[in-house]
C-alpha cells in the first residue's frame, strides 16, 4: 500500500477520513517495536523507517509514486518490478530518440547481425578485417538490391557451363511434363497422373566424409550420382465422379514445392488442384474452382502463397498456410499456359493464342499488358530463308528476372526481353533453337513424282521450357533440338546473349545455326548430328534449378524432364525421344592463377 505522503493528490481527496477512523497511511515501526504514526514531511524527529515484514511487501501501482519516497529501502527495490529500468529495453527507453537516432540504432542491431553470419575462419593468410569488410559490403548490397526487386549477380561468369556433369534417371516410361525442386529433393510429373519424389545426390566430396584422422589405405568409393526414389502417388480415373476424392483423376501438367517444405502442389487436366504433405505425397485438399485443365504453377517466392493459371483464362491466388482461396484474375483472352512470381506480391503469366504477357499487380487490382505477335523482318538471320519467315502464334512460356524484367518464349522459337516500363520487347532473338531439317518428299506427297516445291520451308522450334536464376543474370531454354541453352543477360539489361549449351560446350547440336543479325543467307548449311549424339534426347518439357551451399557457393544443380510428346499435347513427337529426367550438377570456374601469387607472397 503506498504511503499518505507519496499518494497521488487526487486519492487524498477522495478519500476523507472520518472522526473515528484514522487516515489510511503506512505505520512505521519504531525501536521498541511499537507502531508510530507517521508525522508531517518535514517533521524532524521521525524515527527511520523499519523494514516491512517480506509478506506485506506489495508492487506499488505507479512507479511515479515511490520515486522519491522515504520508504523505499534496498530489499523493496528487488522485490518490485522495474518496468522502466534499463536492464529490460522498452518502448520507454527509446522514447526521446528521433527517426534519424532509431534509422541508425536499427541499422547498427542489422550490421551485428550480418557480420556474424559472414564470419569465416582464416585459413589462407588473409587479413580477417578486410575479408569481412568486403563479405560484409558484398552482402549488404544483394540485400538492398534484392529488397528492390532488381537484379544484383552476375552468375554466367562464375560457372562452368561446359564442363557440367549429367545422370539421366526415369522410373516410369511415360512423358515427363513437368519438374519442381526443394533441396535436397525433386518432383516429377508425368502423363499417366505419377507424382514421384527423388531424393538428390549430394555432391562427390560430401558423400563420404573421412572420419579418421589417418589416411585411409583404400580409394574412396566411387559417388552416388542417380537420384533415389522415396515414394510415389498416382491418379485414379475411377473416382472422376466422387467430390469428396483429394487427389488427382487425370494426367498431371504442373508440380511446385514450397520453399520451408512442407507442401507440394500439382495442378492436372482434371481441373484439379491438389496439395500434397511433402513428407509422404499424401493429398491433404484438392481445390476444383477451375473450369479447365490447370497448366502452372508459382509459389511467391518466400511464402506459402500461390498462384495458379488455367486454360480458363483466369489466374488464382491461393493461400497454403490457411488451404484457401483467394481470389482470381481476369484479363487473357485465351488459354493461360504459364504463370511465375517472385517476392513481392505480384505475378506475370502468358495467354496462348491471345499472344499477350501480362503482369499483375495484386494488391492494386491493375495489371500491364504486353502484346507480342510480330513477324520477323525479312533478311535480319543468317542462314534463313526470306519466304519462311514465321509468324508467332502462341506464347508457351514466360520466366521473371527481377521484378522489372521478365522473358517469355513462343511457339516460333522467339526468345523475347521484356520489362515492365515498354509495352514492346527490349529484346528479341528469333529461331533462338534454329529450324527443324526439311521434310523428305516421300513424306509431304504421295505421287510418284512429286514436285519438290511442295516441300514446305522448315519451321523452327518452338520453346518448350524456360527458366532464370532469379535476381542474376542466366536464362535456361529448352526445345527438342537436343541440348539447354544458356542465354546471359547484358550489363546494360538490354540485350540477350548466348552463353553455350548446357553440358556441351559451345558447340551446337543437331545442325542448328548461330542466330547472326543483320546477315546474308550461307550457302553451306551444316550436317545435322544423329540422334545417338545428342546430349538431351526427347523434347525438354520443363526446368528447375537450385544453387548448391550459401549462395551458390558449389555451383548449380539443373534438373530436367524430358519426353517423346509434349508436356500439353501430341503434335509433336520425338520417335527417339527418352522420357525421363536428366541432373546437371554445375561447377564454378577455378579462380584465375593471376590472383594466387599476391597471397602466397604474403
Amino acid at each position: 500500500m503506498s504511503s499518505f505522503f507519496t499518494a497521488p493528490r487526487s486519492q487524498n481527496k477522495r478519500k476523507l477520513p472520518s472522526a473515528s477512523e484514522g487516515p489510511q497511511k503506512r505505520l512505521a515501526t519504531s525501536k521498541h517495536g511499537a507502531p508510530k504514526p507517521s508525522g508531517g514531511s518535514g517533521s524532524s524527529n521521525r524515527p527511520p523507517p523499519a523494514k516491512p515484514h517480506p509478506s506485506s511487501k506489495k508492487a506499488p501501482e505507479r512507479d511515479e509514486s515511490i520515486s522519491g519516497s522515504d520508504l523505499d529501502s534496498d530489499d523493496g527495490d528487488d522485490s518490485m518490478p522495474e518496468r522502466g529500468s534499463s536492464e529490460e529495453p522498452s518502448d520507454s527507453d527509446n522514447e526521446g530518440e528521433t527517426a534519424a537516432e532509431k534509422r541508425l540504432r536499427l541499422a547498427q542491431r542489422y550490421l551485428e547481425k550480418t557480420r556474424q553470419e559472414v564470419e569465416e575462419v582464416d585459413e589462407y593468410g588473409f587479413d580477417a578485417a578486410d575479408v569481412d569488410r568486403d563479405l560484409l559490403a558484398e552482402r549488404l548490397q544483394e540485400d538492398v538490391a534484392e529488397s528492390k526487386g532488381k537484379i544484383y549477380r552476375q552468375l554466367s561468369a562464375e560457372l562452368d557451363f561446359d564442363h557440367a556433369a549429367h545422370t539421366q534417371f526415369r522410373w516410369n516410361s511415360d512423358t515427363v511434363t513437368s519438374v519442381a525442386v526443394c533441396p535436397p529433393f525433386a518432383y516429377t510429373t508425368t502423363k499417366d497422373g505419377t507424382l514421384t519424389k527423388w531424393k538428390l545426390q549430394d555432391l562427390p566430396k560430401d558423400q563420404w566424409p573421412q572420419t579418421t584422422r589417418r589416411k585411409p589405405k583404400k580409394p574412396p568409393a566411387p559417388p552416388k550420382r542417380k537420384p533415389e526414389r522415396i515414394c510415389f502417388t498416382k491418379s485414379d480415373s475411377k473416382r472422376a465422379k466422387d467430390k469428396g476424392y483429394r487427389g488427382h483423376t487425370g494426367a498431371i501438367l504442373a508440380v511446385k514445392a514450397s520453399q520451408d517444405g512442407k507442401f507440394v502442389v500439382t495442378g492436372g487436366a482434371d481441373k484439379r488442384l491438389v496439395i500434397h504433405n511433402a513428407e509422404d505425397l499424401k493429398p491433404l485438399r484438392a481445390f476444383t474452382q477451375h473450369r479447365d485443365a490447370v497448366t502452372g504453377l508459382a509459389f511467391r517466392r518466400g511464402t506459402n502463397q500461390l498462384f495458379s493459371c488455367s486454360k480458363d483464362r483466369t489466374v488464382k491466388v491461393w493461400s497454403l498456410d490457411e488451404l484457401a482461396y483467394i481470389e482470381t484474375l481476369f484479363g487473357h483472352q485465351d488459354e493461360i499456359l504459364d504463370v511465375d512470381a517472385l517476392g513481392q506480391e505480384r505475378c506475370v503469366s502468358v495467354g496462348a493464342r491471345d499472344r499477350t504477357a501480362r503482369y499483375w499487380k495484386v494488391p492494386e487490382e491493375s495489371q500491364l499488358v504486353f502484346r507480342g505477335g510480330e513477324k520477323e523482318k525479312k533478311g535480319t538471320l543468317k542462314g534463313v530463308n526470306p519466304e519462311s519467315a514465321a509468324q508467332e502464334g502462341s506464347m508457351d512460356r514466360v520466366s521473371l528476372i527481377d521484378d522489372d524484367l521478365f522473358v517469355t518464349g513462343s511457339d516460333n522459337g522467339t526468345l523475347a526481353l521484356w520489362g515492365v516500363h515498354r509495352k514492346k520487347a527490349i529484346f528479341v532473338i528469333p529461331r533462338a533453337h534454329g529450324i527443324d531439317p526439311p521434310l523428305k518428299l516421300s513424306e509431304v506427297s504421295a505421287e510418284q513424282n512429286p514436285d519438290p516445291k511442295v516441300i514446305p520451308a522448315p519451321q523452327p522450334r518452338a520453346i518448350t521450357a524456360l527458366r532464370t536464376i532469379p535476381y542474376s543474370d542466366v536464362v535456361l531454354s529448352g526445345s527438342w533440338d537436343g541440348c539447354v541453352r544458356v542465354w546471359r543477360l547484358s550489363a546494360d539489361k538490354k540485350k540477350l546473349e548466348p552463353v553455350g549449351v548446357l553440358g556441351g560446350g559451345s558447340e551446337l547440336p543437331n545442325g542448328t545455326e548461330e542466330p547472326q543479325l543483320n546477315g546474308t543467307a550461307d550457302e553451306d548449311t551444316p550436317a545435322p548430328k544423329p540422334d545417338s549424339e545428342q546430349l538431351v534426347r526427347g523434347i525438354v518439357n520443363d526446368i528447375a534449378i537450385f544453387e548448391r551451399g550459401d549462395r551458390g557457393k558449389d555451383g548449380l544443380c539443373i534438373v530436367i524432364g524430358t519426353g517423346k510428346e509434349m508436356r500439353l499435347g501430341r503434335w509433336k513427337f520425338i520417335k527417339d525421344g527418352r522420357c525421363g529426367a536428366m541432373v546437371f550438377e554445375v561447377p564454378k570456374l577455378a579462380k584465375q592463377a593471376s590472383d594466387t601469387p599476391a597471397v602466397e607472397d604474403e
